[in-house]
């Protein structure tokens, strides 16, 4: 018995210092999830195209019109034709195409940077309506009529923003602010007409129509975007993009652009 326990020993004893001669070869140290976080640190360059939505308030949009028109008038000063809500809210759908172009910097898993973001296609919109009064106002009964009409076509948008992201394997999730920009048509048009009858004998009838309409192309506007993305890295430097954004205009006209674009880039 006491000869085989050290017959044993001896062959565990003589296995244990041929492990030990073994060489260091990486591929025996190291668990299985070890992984290398892609590099997003540098330049890079895209084009995108998206599709979303315009949603506008035409609310008091010729209200400086009407007010200069009938200055010093008793419809105005009695029944504030001016203020009559004869357009409102719009929403409507539109698509574009573009670019975009930034520099990120890298730390472990933390990418911040800078991007600069532009998208050519037709957003905005367009409302009109009337309506009609009638009231008693300088001796008169006055049955008025107020027509309006606006548009606001977006051509060209984009904007400059700050993103924070955070690498994930291939994926890139990100946050963005900053500031919107844009080129736009402005249009608008009011016309108040209608019949003021003398409430004293003879009652004469007195029929007046006032009109005016402004317009200005390529007006520079501006405000502020904020929106989320994932870039998710192909390989090399190639990477694709889905993105929601959120502009903000303030002007003229009060609107708000929401789109989601698919884009493919190329980091240096």
């Amino acid at each position: 018995m006491r000869r085989t326990v050290l017959a044993m020993a001896l062959v565990v004893a003589a296995h244990g210092a041929q492990a030990a001669d073994l060489p260091d070869l990486p591929i025996l140290r190291g668990g299985f999830n070890d992984g290398v976080i892609p590099r997003w640190q540098g330049f890079y360059v895209g084009g995108q195209a998206g599709t979303g939505s315009s949603d506008m308030n035409f609310a008091g949009t010729t209200q400086d019109i009407v007010a200069k028109l009938l200055v010093n008038t008793a419809i105005e000063n009695v029944g504030r034709v001016s203020e009559w809500p004869v357009m409102g809210k719009k929403s409507q759908r539109g698509n574009g195409a573009g670019g975009f172009v930034g520099y990120n910097s890298q730390w472990d898993d933390v990418v911040l940077g800078i991007e600069a973001s532009y998208m050519h296609g037709n957003f905005g919109g367009s409302d009109s309506g009337t309506i009609s009064r009638f009231f008693d106002a300088g001796g008169s009964t006055n049955f008025v009529d107020y027509t309006a009409s606006s548009s606001f076509k977006i051509k060209d948008m984009g904007s400059i923003r700050a993103r924070a992201g955070y690498a994930w394997g291939a994926f890139l999730p990100y946050a963005f602010g900053g500031v919107s920009l844009g080129r736009a048509d402005v249009f608008k048009s009011a016309t108040v007409s209608g019949t003021q009858v003398q409430i004293a004998p003879p009652n004469t009838v007195v029929p007046f129509s006032v009109s005016q309409t402004e317009g200005q192309s390529n007006r520079f506007i501006y405000g502020y975007a904020a929106g989320l993305g994932v870039d998710v890295m192909l390989a090399g430097g190639l990477f694709m993009r889905g993105e929601w954004e959120y502009l903000k205009f303030v002007g003229p006209i009060d609107t708000s652009i929401n789109t989601v674009r698919g884009g493919l880039g190329y980091r240096f």
